[in-house]
């Protein structure tokens, strides 16, 4: 488990250098599907990392909105500082806590529950996921896409 949120980490470190390239205006565009533009979606998945780690921490979430992070600079900030406790969480897996369970209540007043290993997964493909829209958004502007390959990123 631990290499693939390593090689998401890649990843979302090669979209930022990606990013570096591109006119904010074009990273706060709007575009089809996804949570909004470039910069939303990788702020998003950021967002979505750490508030799912830190819901098994039983830490409170991280509620503040995409607007006071609409930058570039920003956004990579973000993920930096939340890097250290997602790691440390990451490195430290056992076995025993894949069937650990966090349970919450919906807006509705219903009890849902997750076992900590569907957390993780879930949480490893939602930012493949956004990736792949990355991608798509990548060639609408001309650009060549960040290689989404796990080979070759020396993880294995």
């Amino acid at each position: 488990m631990q290499k693939l949120f390593e090689y998401n980490w890649q990843v979302r470190q090669d979209w930022f250098n990606w990013c570096q390239d591109v006119p904010l205006e074009e990273l706060l565009k709007k575009r089809t599907g996804g949570v909004g533009g470039i910069l939303h979606t990788l702020f998003h998945i950021v967002v979505v990392e750490y508030s799912w780690i830190c819901d098994m921490k039983g830490k409170p979430d991280f509620r503040e909105p995409f607007d006071s992070y609409a930058s570039l600079q920003q956004v990579m900030e973000l993920s930096h500082r939340f890097h250290e406790d997602i790691r440390a969480f990451v490195a430290s897996w056992t076995d025993e806590l894949e069937w650990n369970v966090f349970s919450e209540t919906t807006p509705k007043g219903e009890t849902v529950s997750f076992k900590y290993g569907e957390i993780m997964r879930h949480v490893i493909a939602h930012e493949i996921h956004h990736v792949g829209q990355l991608s798509v958004w990548s060639r609408e502007l001309n650009k060549v896409p960040v290689t989404a390959n796990l080979i070759r990123r020396g993880l294995y």
